[in-house]
């Protein structure tokens, strides 16, 4: 008809797709080229410690005394120790432990963190107090020398109950998570401290949330971000602390190859097999390296004041 106004002018304009916040988390997140670069190396790294003994099945304790320190070859891809036992074979299995070691310890260490912030943020007055002087207390604390004498005291008692392997796997996550929860919880009471005074959690207490769904529900998912960064820093350094124990003889057993008992063992024979050293080393630099670099990533990827 004449005169007539076509469809496509009265059209409504095609409304934008709802992009939600961890959506939005993962646009910045790939924008971070060196953050997505590190979580493909530490996926590798992850993968490769967990599925890689099963392509290369050679025994990590299959002692050839032909073959002692020998140069990577075809046979070693990595070369051999003094015993001539395939170092590639003992990363992959001491890979597991010594990330199992980090990723635990982080899991103690941010319950801890969150247990101590959330409380201490959502109350306040003496509570608060209270939390913050014991929060200070452990972080005035020398922690490796009190690592190594909660280890030399209670090892051995652990152990006769649990087992070697698994007493002293239990006893160094659990002093490495008790000793790394502190930034943690600074973290979470400083955002419970902001977000407690916001108006979606005074909604909420006006609709009569209790004060464990307002914890639950509205306050705490809201204060993750910095939480998740402070994760990924409490691996790397669960891994360096393992390994530190390791190396200076008071980690896992000699028969358990972590990443720092291969470096304990391989300290003698740097000058004519430094083959032995390099391989764990790298192994521990880049998995730390790279999950610095991940957190990085997640820091401004999380971060709502950032603009990308």
């Amino acid at each position: 008809m004449a005169g007539s106004i076509p469809v496509s002018a009265t059209a409504s304009p095609a409304r934008r797709p709802h992009v939600g916040p961890w959506q939005e988390a993962w646009r910045r997140f790939r924008k971070h080229k060196l953050a997505v670069a590190s979580a493909v190396v530490l996926l590798m790294l992850i993968l490769g410690v967990l599925i890689g003994p099963f392509f290369w099945t050679l025994p990590i304790d299959e002692i050839d005394f032909s073959a002692t320190l020998q140069g990577p070859s075809l046979a070693h891809p990595l070369g051999t120790d003094d015993l001539g036992q395939d170092l590639l074979a003992r990363i992959l299995y001491g890979g597991r432990i010594s990330l199992a070691v980090g990723f635990t310890a982080m899991m103690v260490a941010v319950g801890l963190g969150i247990l101590v912030g959330s409380t201490a943020g959502m109350a306040g007055g003496k509570t608060d107090a209270a939390l913050m002087w014991v929060t200070d207390l452990f972080l005035s604390l020398p922690q490796l020398p009190l690592l190594l004498l909660i280890i030399y005291l209670f090892r051995q008692s652990l152990t006769d109950v649990v087992g070697l392997e698994m007493g002293v796997f239990i006893l160094i996550v659990s002093v490495i998570g008790a000793f790394n929860w502190m930034p943690v919880a600074r973290l979470v009471r400083a955002q419970f401290f902001s977000l407690r005074e916001k108006e979606f959690v005074e909604a909420a207490r006006a609709l009569g949330a209790s004060r464990s769904r307002l914890i639950i529900r509205h306050i705490l998912p809201n204060a993750l971000g910095p939480v998740i960064v402070a994760a990924t820093i409490d691996i790397a350094a669960a891994i360096i602390a393992e390994s530190t124990l390791s190396f200076l003889g008071l980690g896992f057993p000699p028969d358990v190859p972590t990443w720092g008992r291969l470096l304990f063992d391989a300290k003698d024979n740097l000058d004519f097999a430094p083959h032995w050293a390099l391989a764990p080393g790298i192994a521990i630099f880049l998995t730390v390296v790279s999950i610095n670099f991940v957190g990085d990533g997640l820091r401004d990827a999380l971060d709502p004041r950032r603009v990308q």
